[in-house]
């Protein structure tokens, strides 16, 4: 399944939306605005909330934590190196690794050595744009806030 991540630039707070493959729309993101710390929703077609990614502060690299409802599923974490960004996946459905360039968003990502999903950054787009191909439909939300945390992770921690 094909999905279609697009940042939309001018908005308060961060504000993506999500389009599979005919561009109708699927998942709506919306930042919190005026918060310490990033917080983002994301929210199915009909405005019911699926996941929520939430920063913690006061870590010295960034860290991510992505809930669904009061559940915690996953962290996020950028680990220290010297020339290429490397990420930690800790979920509650197992660990994943992640393969490519990640400073240029363009990377699979494994799930106990099995691709489970790729992201293609598009280049010559207003703001953020990604292409994600998740192997499993029923995965489509998770991995929509798997990549939202990533580009957060690497881009925004500024």
């Amino acid at each position: 399944m094909k999905l279609y991540i697009k940042q939309k630039v001018f908005s308060l707070g961060d504000r993506y939306y999500v389009f599979d493959e005919n561009q109708r729309p699927v998942f709506t993101v919306q930042g919190q605005i005026f918060t310490i710390g990033a917080k983002i929703h994301i929210y199915d077609i009909t405005g019911q909330e699926l996941y929520y990614i939430e920063r913690r502060l006061f870590r010295l690299l960034p860290e991510y934590h992505i809930f669904c409802g009061d559940n915690h599923c996953a962290i996020v974490k950028k680990e220290f190196s010297l020339f290429r960004p490397r990420l930690a996946i800790q979920s509650q459905y197992g660990d994943y690794t992640i393969e490519g360039s990640l400073f240029g968003m363009d990377f699979v990502i494994y799930n106990e050595g099995i691709p489970v999903g790729e992201v293609h950054k598009k280049w010559f787009a207003f703001g953020d744009s990604y292409e994600l191909d998740v192997i499993d439909p029923n995965n489509a939300a998770f991995f929509s806030a798997l990549v939202i945390a990533i580009d957060n992770c690497l881009h925004n921690e500024n």
